[in-house]
């Protein structure tokens, strides 16, 4: 089987969810919206499905009341410890993890249960993650009883940042807010699968009572990103964010991205499907998902090259960043070489800025593809497990897997229709979980 890291894959959750919200923390990405007269700030829910991109660095996923002495804040911490704060002059509720996030290829559903008229204290903030309960805080204040939020008031409301900073930066979808309702538990949002019971996925929440200012956001509406599909029209101001940033990589349907844990020198952006390079030697990225050489279905996914040398193709999963050898990696060059490991060959045609390379993988064998044209079998006999692969110096270059971070003028999908690539994939299956599940 494919090597998948971070997250089990399930062919089919029964309920499906067609699309994310792609937020950059370089472009500033954010949702906002100044709610009415709330229903309750003593009782509400509010749950996200995450995939976060960066650790080390605080990413918001919602706040309220910024930049006055009254705020609120769900987010990732700079330590990667799940933080939730309600300060009101002075922290009033504050619930901080032991546990780190720092699956960069995993999708998380996040739940948080405000609940100020319960008697026991320990029970007026509650949070879940992937269904269970979290229990071991390093910090947990306890409100008192019957105090309110910020949140759910008029002050400006943000999902994906706290105004000017802290903006998220990841993938973010099924944001539901329930106005004057605490669950009990996080079923209102997703279950458990019946055949692999260590797997939260997601379920129907259209028929939930939403609430005075409650809202579900989706993310379907390409044209509104910010559309509140829960009756209610509580739609929210899109900050930057523009239709390129919908992404159909999903908590149902888990794209491949490039590992930020295991990457070399510059920096990775769009969803980690964008790599600027630094100009020096040993520089290297991997793909969070595998491909398994020794099964007879091929998988497809297109680089674009937005300058500087390059190369493309696929390395075991025991390489690492910083391997100046590429020791059993096989790619192919922008002078039109091919390469195993650092040893070059005549191969095909050479590439340059805005031409878009293929990478068709599988069944023992490697072939690339430019602008739509082979460039006939590069290698074969090939066994293993492979991660898709880049080597560059001083270049910058974006990922197709299925859920590309720039427009594409054609629109071609993969057998299952799944994905949206600029040339056909020539038979090949997007590098997603349901694809493995089915074919990996």
């Amino acid at each position: 089987m494919p090597l998948i890291l971070g997250t089990n894959s399930i062919k089919d959750t029964g309920y499906n969810v067609a699309n994310s919200l792609r937020f950059n923390d370089g472009s500033s990405d954010s949702l906002s919206r100044s709610f009415g007269t709330p229903s309750s700030t003593t009782t509400w829910t509010i749950s996200f499905w995450v995939k976060k991109c960066t650790n080390g660095s605080a990413l918001n996923l919602s706040s309220q009341g910024v930049g006055t002495s009254n705020e609120d804040r769900i987010r990732f911490d700079s330590s990667d410890r799940l933080e939730w704060t309600i300060y009101k002059s002075a922290v009033k509720g504050k619930l901080v993890t032991n546990r780190l996030f720092r699956d960069n290829s995993a999708w998380y559903n996040i739940v948080c249960v405000w609940d100020t008229t319960n008697g026991t204290a320990g029970d007026r903030m509650r949070m879940y993650v992937n269904g269970i309960e979290e229990t071991s805080f390093s910090t947990d204040t306890n409100p008192n009883q019957n105090e309110t939020s910020n949140f759910n008031t008029s002050a400006t409301n943000y999902i994906g940042s706290v105004g000017s900073g802290e903006f998220f930066d990841g993938y973010m979808t099924e944001v539901v807010f329930l106005d004057d309702t605490a669950v009990s538990n996080a079923t209102s949002f997703g279950e458990f699968d019946e055949d692999s019971p260590t797997i939260w996925k997601p379920i129907d929440v259209s028929g939930l009572t939403f609430g005075t200012n409650g809202f579900y956001l989706d993310f379907e509406n390409s044209g509104s990103l910010g559309a509140d599909v829960s009756g209610n029209s509580n739609n929210f101001t899109v900050n930057n964010l523009t239709s390129v940033d919908q992404s159909i990589d999903s908590c149902t349907n888990n794209f491949c991205t490039l590992n930020p844990l295991n990457f070399g020198h510059g920096s990775l952006s769009e969803g980690n499907l964008k790599w600027t390079a630094s100009a020096q030697a040993g520089n290297l990225a991997f793909g969070t998902i595998g491909i398994d050489m020794d099964v007879s279905n091929q998988f497809y996914w297109e680089t674009k090259i937005e300058g500087g040398e390059i190369v493309i193709g696929i390395a075991p999963t025991t390489l690492r960043w910083n391997d100046t050898g590429r020791a059993g990696s096989y790619g192919y060059y922008s002078d039109g070489n091919k390469y195993s490991g650092t040893s070059a060959s005549s191969y095909g045609a050479s590439f340059t800025t805005n031409d878009i390379i293929g990478v068709l993988v599988g069944n023992g064998t490697l072939t690339f593809y430019k602008n739509g044209a082979s460039q006939g079998t590069a290698f074969s006999s090939l066994s293993g497990t492979y991660l898709p692969f880049l080597a560059e110096v001083g270049s910058t270059n974006s990922m197709n897997f299925g859920s590309p971070p720039y427009s594409i003028s054609s629109g071609n999908t993969d057998p299952e229709g799944y994905g949206n690539f600029e040339y056909s994939t020539n038979s090949g299956y997007a590098l997603n979980t349901k694809n493995l599940a089915e074919y990996g």
